[in-house]
Formats: C-alpha cells, structure tokens, sequence
C-alpha cells in the first residue's frame, strides 16, 4: 500500500471487494515477490558504493555496517542524508537511521518519527523506551501475548524482571532486547565476500567510454600494486566493479594464472575482457564511481633472472597469453591438468581452468606419487571390459581379450591393490587389483580385476592403460 492509499483510510489486510466498496477507482496490481528481492539486492549492490559490508535485510530493508567508512563522506551523519538524498532522486521513499547496534537502527528506521534519526551510543535504551513492541522484530504471537497483559511499549519491558518474561514469552523475546540494547552482539553477514584489497575513485564528471574506463583502471591498478607489494603478494583474481550514476552496478572479473602485480599486465587483461563486452557494456548516462579489487590474492615469489637480466620470458609470455585468451573468451577457454586428491587413477588428474590449476594442486598430503615405470602413460578415459582368464584367486591374467583381438601374456607384475574411496562413495566401489603384462609381441597394458572371489559378485576385469 503507498502513501495515497494510506491516506483515503485503506489499511493493510483489508479485501479487495472491500476496497473497491470505499473507492471504486482505486488500482490494484498483483504483488511480484521475485522482483521486489531482485530491486532490492540491485539497491544492495549500488549501496557497496558506501561499504562493502551489506546485508539484505527482510523484503524491504538493508544493513549497512558503515565502520571505518564514515569519514570518507565527511562523517556519519552527512553519510546518511548523501544516502537518502540519493535514494530520493531515484524515486525511492527510504527510511534511514544511524545507530551502533543494528537492532536500534532498524527499530529507529521503521518508528522514530521526525527528521533526526540518529541514536549516539549509550543512549539506546532511553531512544527504545516509547516505541512499539513491533520495534523489537518480534514474532507475531509473542506481540500479541505481551499486548494482552498490558505490555505495549517497549519501556514496559525494560524494568520488568526479566527471569518471568523469559519463561512466559520464550528467550527470543529477551535475546532481541539485549541486541538493541547492545548487551548481546548481533553479526551482520554480507552478501558479497569482502576484498582483501580495493581502490577506487569518486569523478566529478561520469565517464562513459571504452577508452577512459581503461585509462583509469591502469590507474588504479598502480596504486594496487603498492599495496601488493606491501603484503608481499600478488592478484590471481581481480574485480572490476562500475557504478552507473542511475544506480546500476556492472561487475566485471578476470582471472590470471599465477600471481600478478604489473598494472600495464593488469590493464591489458581487462582490455580483452572488456572488448569482449562491447556490445553488453551499457553506460547510461556515465559512471561515476569506479573500483578495482582484488578478490583472490597469492604470495608472490620473486624469480631468479637469467645472466641476460630476463626471468624466463617465454614462461611469462605464455602465462599472458593463457590469460588475455580467458579474459577474451570465458574461464573455461584454456585447461591444464591438475593434480587432485585420489589415489583412483582416473580421479588422480583433471583438467582445470588454468587460473584454478594452481588452487586445484593438493596440499599437505603425504603420499607419493607413483613412479613413471609404474603407471601408463596413456590411460583410458573409461576403462574398457574385458574377458581374462587367470589364476585364482589372486593371479595375473594369463591371457584376455580385448576388442575381439586376443592376447597372450608372456610376462606379468603385481598385484598393486586399489581399494575404494569409501568416504567418497556409496557404496563402496569393489577392490581393485592392478597388473602390469606383456604380450608375446611385446606390447604392455595396464589391467585390472574389479571384486575379489568369494564375494558376492564375480570379478570382472578391465583394461585401464597402455604402456609405451
């Protein structure tokens, strides 16, 4: 319901019939909850202009932790009239208030009356004192109970005993008065993760072209390479983030290969990524403030130069190549192989994007890999059937069939058994048994019984490589 409707004495819950009884010409549209969260993470999104701490807050509301932000808008209280005016020019009715706990902030929003929002700290309990029990973001029916003994503001509750209303009313009741009163802290999780870095620059004058976005941010990235080099790291994944002057917000993100400092590398990166987005690239009517973060940092380790003075070009070159490829042409353009946590010859390698390939290495495992003699250099994407016979119950194959070719094994090694990965799998796969043979040709395969005898199922066997 807005604000005219409110005034010709339609009040929330009443029927349409009803309605339309008392004013015929009223307009009635169907509610659209899908879009309303979606306008309401977009004003979100324009808000991380202010702080990059915030939180959705309910269907209507926002949670801005505005800590160490203040005074880049000249303090607190100019912060929140920049945030309203600015709300109002884009034909929003906002409510905004400044308090040091975001329970007395969203009670303040929604019921002080009056311009002055604003409740300075250890005054929360004298500024909470007149308003509705509704102010405390209670449920429904523990409202109603405390309104059917008398208690209607929230003064009411401040000097009552606390251990009977506890017991009547349930613990939540006090638990949401201690977090407005600042007794019990209450944690406001953002809806974007933090970057580590960030710089950014407020323009008088929006910008709206391909080349000044370029131009500022080979700009910034030489003041993010001073904060880089600072922490001793370097940016694997960097953000780009435009803030259009009508509120829309274009994020944009490429990643690298391995850590990265040079801002002429940084910009160029963004170059392709943003050629790639001409035709997607909307400006509006200009940005006028833009950002540039780096969401995944790494250390940064220095390289050895050559006796000519060049640390590896061609690694270097290639490492560039790699990346303005995926900058141009998405994340998933160029794949590496990738070590991974398994002892599952198929799952021991995969190809990731090669931004990932580094991130993908395991970490802290204490199991070596297995030699080059042991393992075929080429292994079958799926493992193939095939029909062996062997000695049982733990003998190689004497002979096996694959591919309606018969071979004969003149000599074989193993077994190497295989077990499953039983905190993986449901159920456990069978055990494997891994051989190494030879065939009167001197051809070398990889093969493998799946079960063992005596269980439940007969084995099966597979042929998993070949050997050079």
């Amino acid at each position: 319901m807005d604000e005219r409707a409110a005034s010709l004495g339609l009040k929330p819950g009443t029927g349409i019939a009803d309605a339309r009884a008392m004013h015929p010409r009223i307009e009635i549209i169907e509610a659209d909850p899908d879009a309303d969260r979606r306008l309401l993470e977009s004003l979100a999104d324009w808000c991380d202009r202010f702080t990059p701490l915030v939180a959705l807050n309910g269907a209507d509301g926002l949670f801005l932790d505005i800590n160490g932000c203040a005074h880049l808008f000249g303090g607190e209280d100019a912060m929140l009239e920049e945030i309203v005016r600015r709300l109002t020019h884009q034909g929003f009715d906002a409510r905004a208030a400044l308090a040091s706990t975001p329970g007395m902030a969203w009670a303040a929003a929604r019921y002080y009356e009056g311009g002055d929002r604003s409740v300075p700290a250890g005054e929360e309990e004298h500024a909470l004192a007149p308003l509705p029990l509704a102010a405390l973001r209670l449920e429904e029916k523990t409202r109603f109970g405390l309104e059917s003994v008398g208690l209607r503001h929230v003064g009411a509750l401040l000097g009552a005993p606390r251990a009977p209303l506890a017991r009547r009313f349930g613990s939540m009741l006090i638990a949401r008065l201690d977090q407005a009163l600042g007794m019990t802290e209450e944690v406001i999780s953002p809806r974007l993760p933090v970057a580590p870095l960030s710089v950014e620059r407020q323009l008088a004058e929006p910008i709206g072209t391909r080349e000044d976005i370029e131009r500022l941010i080979l700009i910034l990235a030489r003041t993010l390479k001073e904060d880089l080099e600072r922490s001793g790291e370097g940016a694997r994944r960097l953000q780009l983030s435009l803030f259009r002057v009508d509120g829309a917000v274009m994020r944009i993100r490429v990643g690298t290969s391995r850590p990265l400092r040079e801002p002429p590398l940084v910009a160029r990166l963004f170059q392709e990524r943003l050629t790639a987005l001409e035709n997607s690239l909307d400006a509006g009517y200009g940005f006028d403030l833009v950002r540039l973060s780096v969401a995944v940092a790494a250390p940064f380790v220095m390289q050895q130069a050559d006796f000519s003075g060049h640390a590896s070009e061609e690694e270097e070159a290639l490492s560039l190549l790699a990346d303005r490829i995926c900058a141009r042409l998405g994340n998933g353009a160029i794949l590496a192989p990738a070590l991974a946590e398994s002892h599952v010859p198929e799952r021991r390698a995969r190809f990731a994007p090669i931004e990932e390939e580094a991130r993908a290495r395991p970490t802290g495992t204490t199991e070596p890999l297995p030699t080059a003699e042991a393992r075929p250099i080429r292994l079958l994407e799926k493992p193939e059937p095939v029909t062996a016979s062997a000695e049982v119950p733990e003998g190689p194959p004497l002979s096996f069939r694959w591919r309606r070719a018969l071979y004969r094994v003149a000599r074989a090694e193993g077994p190497e058994r295989i077990t499953s990965e039983w905190w993986n799998e449901d159920p456990p796969a069978p055990t494997r048994d891994y051989f190494r043979v030879e065939d009167m040709a001197g051809r070398r395969y990889w093969l493998y019984r799946e079960g063992l005898y005596g269980e439940a199922a007969a084995p099966r066997w597979f042929l998993h490589g070949i050997f050079p």
